[in-house]
């Protein structure tokens, strides 16, 4: 897993060179630079479209925000993201059915629970593209992929999803807030991640880094009411958190060196 890592860390590094060099790229030209898949490569663009550093266009992507150095993979918003996963990732015990949808902070969870035949069921199809370890049981749940983000969504993922009670949720959320509750971006993807939050016998995680906590986006997932717990950073608007906290909701914050403070 060590090895592949390091293999996907310096393609985006090289990626991210052309960019700064070039201004722009095309995902088929890149793809057939470095002997991979267009698949693959648009999710490496969505790596760099999470950190904010460019924009999609059809085809391709062009560089807008340029970084002092080349250590990309140690950004702030990157190490939160990787410090949430690894929080969440010791809430996961022996024997569970855990829910995670299509967040990229979710997914990273995967690279740290050390429980033992731990079921995994999500609609993220990037899954593929990762490597696990063997105390993992990967399900799919099916459904219309969506590209770019490879989200598996619609009926044939509801109906799925209905025929399944997990043990506890993970999900990752575009917008959070004490009113609004937990929202997405993705239209389709709402009724999944609702789903993901109700068919649940213990604890709803929400996973979200600073800039999603008092940010309100486009469509519901689901109200505080269906959230049992956050882990968010320390740099999270403490304003938002405790009205966030007020209505029931525990809070775990942590911070890039693995440092936690439970409220």
């Amino acid at each position: 897993m060590k090895q592949n890592s390091d293999i996907v860390e310096n393609r985006r590094k090289q990626i991210y060179e052309a960019l700064s060099a070039q201004g722009e790229i095309r995902v088929d030209a890149i793809a057939s630079d470095f002997k991979v898949s267009s698949l693959t490569i648009r999710r490496d663009l969505d790596h760099f479209e999470e950190l904010g550093l460019i924009e999609r266009f059809y085809g391709g992507a062009r560089i807008i925000k340029k970084k002092p150095d080349d250590n990309i993979h140690c950004s702030p918003h990157e190490q939160s993201k990787h410090a949430i996963a690894r929080q969440a990732a010791t809430l996961v015990e022996n024997g569970d059915i855990i829910f995670i949808n299509t967040s990229s902070t979710a997914l990273l969870m995967l690279d740290y629970i050390e429980a033992h035949h731990v079921t995994v069921i999500t609609n993220n199809g990037k899954i593929l593209l990762r490597c696990f370890k063997s105390n993992l049981n990967v399900v799919l749940t099916g459904g219309e992929l969506r590209i770019p983000k490879e989200s598996m969504v619609g009926d044939f993922a509801l109906n799925n999803l209905n025929m399944v009670t997990a043990t506890k949720s993970f999900i990752g959320v575009s917008g959070l807030t004490a009113h609004e509750g937990a929202t997405t971006s993705i239209l389709q993807e709402a009724a999944v991640n609702e789903l993901m939050l109700t068919r649940v016998k213990g604890k709803r995680t929400i996973l979200a880094d600073n800039s999603k906590i008092g940010h309100h986006s486009n469509f519901i997932s689901g109200g505080l009411d269906k959230v049992d717990r956050l882990i968010t950073d320390t740099q999270a608007d403490p304003k938002a958190l405790e009205e966030i906290r007020a209505r029931g909701v525990e809070i775990i914050q942590v911070d890039p060196v693995r440092s936690t403070h439970s409220y």
